[in-house]
């Protein structure tokens, strides 16, 4: 249903490397680079970060939110580890989230804009 989804970024060079270290970890990689935006995905861009120099950041309550798709949990808490070594806050440790479905594991992270940024993956039932 969506193609492609975009979010705002104060530092474009800082922010491309925050999302090559935190996407790294769930294969997704940087794919396109122009001087005002870059694009990641797997085969195509899909997740782009743009460059918006007057950007305050968002506060805790508000701000953009992205879900991304993981094959494990496994690769949920290196996504998590990844964005808490590059600068990126905790806005929800790995875990289930059982308010949300069975089997629902995700975590939750601030990007150093403000940016919510979720990974989740559907485990096995207990």
């Amino acid at each position: 249903m969506i193609d492609h989804v975009s979010i705002p970024v104060r530092d474009l060079a800082a922010a491309t490397r925050f999302y090559e270290a935190v996407l790294g970890a769930l294969g997704i990689i940087k794919l396109e680079a122009r001087p005002a935006t870059v694009g990641f995905g797997k085969k195509y861009p899909e997740f782009w970060i743009n460059l918006r120099p007057g950007l305050v950041a968002a506060p805790a309550d508000s701000g953009t939110h992205v879900c991304f798709r993981a094959r494990s949990s496994e690769m949920i808490d290196g996504f998590y580890a990844a964005a808490l070594a590059a600068g990126g806050t905790s806005d929800g440790a790995p875990g289930l989230r059982p308010q949300h479905g069975e089997g629902y594991y995700a975590a939750f992270i601030r990007d150093p804009d403000g940016n919510r940024i979720e990974v989740v993956t559907f485990t096995a039932a207990a």
